[in-house]
């Protein structure tokens, strides 16, 4: 568990279900991640972000808002199948979108992972036109590394990837 001002990062609970398939039923939340999700693919997506967690000790957590309890989205660090190095990401529930908690929670992350992991660098991808995700990684310190044509599950698309090294985050933190 990870905590920060506003947000608890937290596991999973049975009440999250429902709220994580809203989430991935919502096509604007969804846009850039792949097609919507029904109530049986959020389930089984839900249950295989959890093995992943307990697997390797880290992974994309529930984001809880500590004011009301409520589910927010999600937040973490999974390694990827396109590049060696771990990758931050985030999904949010649309209202909740543009209150800067992707940014919070990805930034406890990062730490966790610089400080507890000694991961050397972290990347985060998002589609070209995914303007809001870019900015949040602009907002975490992220600079931009490249672009590239990747594959998710079939689909091609053409992604920006943003790093951050140890040594570039820990100068930012004085």
């Amino acid at each position: 568990m990870l905590t920060t001002p506003r947000l608890i990062l937290r596991s999973w609970r049975p009440d999250d279900l429902a709220t994580f398939a809203a989430l991935n039923a919502d096509p604007e939340v969804m846009r850039y991640l792949g097609n919507v999700l029904s109530t049986e693919q959020a389930t089984e997506l839900a249950d295989a972000i959890q093995q992943r967690f307990l697997k390797r000790g880290f992974g994309m957590l529930p984001v809880e808002r500590r004011a009301d309890g409520a589910f927010l989205g999600i937040c973490g660090i999974n390694d990827t199948h396109w590049y060696p190095d771990e990758e931050i990401g985030w999904r949010f529930a649309r209202g909740h979108w543009g209150h800067g908690y992707a940014t919070e929670s990805a930034a406890a992350w990062m730490a966790w992972g610089f400080t507890e992991r000694d991961f050397p660098r972290l990347i985060s991808v998002a589609d070209v036109p995914n303007q809001r995700s870019i900015a949040v990684m602009k907002r975490l310190g992220m600079t931009y590394d490249h672009e590239a044509e990747l594959e998710e599950e079939g689909d091609r698309f053409q992604a920006v990837i943003h790093s951050i090294s140890a040594e570039q985050w820990r100068a930012g933190q004085i």
